[in-house]
């Protein structure tokens, strides 16, 4: 009895001036921007450079004994729309220099972050800037 005396008290002390009546959750924020990316243009300019540098899944780096954020199809089985939807996750809508499919492969003198295999010696590599330029053409809204 004594305690959840104790228990009532504290509640009513907690509770204070002006929070005696349900308080609702705010709305969380909106907005924000968003990116559509161009399917054709991947497929013309950023799939062949993922091919070509080694990236798809040949090995097990993005593929079947994937590691890390990035899964994509193997040279065999290529299928561009699954490609495009897991680059796509690794695209920033707001700073698209800053984006992993573009950091994660570049020599760390250049800026990038650290990886495995490092496709782009500089930011002026031509795969490099096909996959800058194809998220720099992406609609933001």
């Amino acid at each position: 009895m004594r305690v959840a005396a104790g228990v009532t008290l504290l509640a009513s002390a907690l509770a204070g001036p002006g929070c005696s009546k349900a308080v609702f959750a705010p709305q969380p924020p909106g907005g924000g921007t968003t990116l559509t990316l161009d399917f054709d243009e991947f497929q013309h300019n950023v799939e062949p450079v993922l091919s070509a540098r080694g990236c798809d899944a040949g090995g097990d780096c993005h593929g079947a004994g994937i590691r890390g954020s990035l899964e994509l199809s193997p040279e065999s089985a290529k299928n561009a729309h699954f490609d495009f939807d897991q680059v796509k996750l690794q695209v920033s809508a707001v700073a698209p220099a800053s984006s992993a499919i573009l950091r994660e492969p570049l020599a760390l003198a250049q800026g990038g972050t650290p990886h495995g295999y490092k496709a782009f010696a500089t930011t002026s590599d031509s795969g490099y800037v096909a996959i800058l330029n194809w998220i720099r053409h992406g609609v933001r809204s």
